[in-house]
């Protein structure tokens, strides 16, 4: 994969990449919160309200980074996350509603909150969070960066040293003394929960509801000696499985084009106008627990 050259101005401030699903829908699902629309939007404020408290002094401002509509990943692998979709159909909760008020919060924070809110139709929020955080690269600025997420996939982006990321549902910060090392084992592994089987397996394992082909240390470890070494492949099917666990998992393989977009929509934002809103918002949605805490959101 070609290296991805960053476009338009250097990002010059240290940022908290918030992963908007991350302190959204899954604490719909690990609190098991009614779904109500006001309950939500307070959960989610004040989860933003919190790590804006905790994180901007050494950290910046807040960046709340989307998921969008499409995924690129469905192109390459439409596999892509299938039993996640397949799951929410036989689940109890009522996942439209939670999409319309998590949807709608969304707006409301573009339009009252001086955040910059990202979203980009082709990709999720962890290609949004990696290249944000990796122009910070690019350009040799090397200012903070703190990511908001408890995805595991994001430690490989802590071969970076300005680059810190905390988990709020365990409300710990994640460390990884060897990202390039942990990348590789989860290219090789896949990740069950995103519909991605390890190298030893085909496509549609988990679609057909078929066991992976077991991959044991032994074979990781003489894969990656072979990938360290320049030796031949194992497989042809192997190394085929490789790239396309890469291309899933390694989030420098974002296409550049959507890369552009990204950077696009984060340089062509400025919402501190919005700083006079946040108040009479917190008044008109009746976020009273909220208002008298209000100058953590602004100052």
């Amino acid at each position: 994969m070609a290296r991805i050259s960053y476009s338009r101005q250097p990002i010059s401030e240290v940022m908290i990449l918030i992963d908007y699903n991350g302190i959204a829908i899954s604490n719909v699902v690990t609190q098991k919160l009614a779904i109500d629309e006001n309950l939500i939007r307070h959960m989610i404020l004040n989860s933003i309200r919190l790590h804006r408290r905790k994180f901007k002094k050494q950290y910046g401002e807040v960046v709340i980074c989307c998921d969008g509509m499409k995924n690129w990943r469905l192109d390459v692998f439409p596999q892509y996350k299938h039993k996640r979709r397949s799951d929410r159909k036989e689940s109890d909760i009522d996942w439209s509603e939670v999409f319309r008020i998590t949807n709608l919060v969304r707006q409301e924070l573009k339009e009252n909150f001086p955040y910059k809110v990202v979203e980009v139709e082709e990709c999720e929020a962890d290609d949004i969070i990696a290249h944000l955080a990796l122009r910070t690269q690019e350009f040799g600025q090397y200012e903070n960066v703190m990511i908001v997420s408890g995805d595991k996939d994001f430690a490989q982006l802590q071969v970076h040293k300005n680059i810190q990321q905390y988990s709020p549902v365990q409300n710990k910060f994640i460390k990884e003394d060897n990202p390039k090392s942990q990348l590789l084992n989860l290219v090789l592994k896949g990740d069950p929960s995103d519909g991605v089987p390890n190298v030893l397996s085909d496509d549609n394992v988990f679609v057909e509801a078929r066991r992976q082909t077991p991959l044991r240390q032994k074979m990781i470890d003489e894969i990656t000696n072979k990938l360290t070494s320049g030796a031949d492949p194992v497989s042809e099917e192997w190394w085929r499985n490789l790239n396309r666990n890469r291309r899933l998992i390694d989030l420098s393989c974002t296409p550049s084009n959507i890369v552009e977009k990204i950077i696009h929509n984060y340089d062509n934002q400025d919402q501190w106008s919005n700083k006079g809103k946040v108040l009479p918002f917190l008044i008109q949605k009746k976020c009273k627990l909220l208002i008298q805490d209000v100058q953590d959101f602004i100052s």
